[in-house]
């Protein structure tokens, strides 16, 4: 189960984060349209993609693979959080910076997702500490 886990969630880090570099101007101006401030919006049309990337990286290694579900736990947990945040009418605007076909999906659809995902990521973590501990 691992394997699925592992791969499952490579696939969606390399997808996003390989979408937002060869649209990076697009991205970038996603970034803009966000609800904080424009330097913050800078750095992260580069740490971003970059994290996501190196997420799938992490994720691709045994060693670092309990890292890898960790920070995919994180960064997912972000991006839901302000997912649900837009869902519910948080801010003034409608903003989005999703990759490719996730851009199609609503708020609602876009939220559970990820909450898919994260559950995925707890699945793989603890599948990997199952293994550590010798079960």
């Amino acid at each position: 189960m691992n394997k699925v886990c592992c791969t499952l969630l490579i696939l969606l880090w390399t997808y996003t984060g390989s979408d937002k570099i060869l649209r990076y101007e697009y991205s970038r101006k996603a970034f803009h349209n966000q609800t904080f401030p424009a330097e913050l919006a800078e750095i992260l049309s580069f740490a971003v993609p970059i994290s996501e990337l190196l997420l799938a990286l992490l994720l691709l290694f045994s060693v670092t693979r309990w890292w890898g579900y960790l920070g995919s736990l994180l960064l997912l947990s972000v991006f839901t959080t302000y997912v649900g945040l837009i869902w519910v009418g948080a801010f003034p605007r409608v903003p989005c910076n999703c990759a490719g076909i996730l851009e199609s999906l609503g708020w609602a659809e876009h939220f559970f997702l990820n909450l898919g995902f994260i559950g995925v990521g707890i699945w793989g973590l603890y599948s990997v500490k199952w293994r550590e501990d010798g079960g």
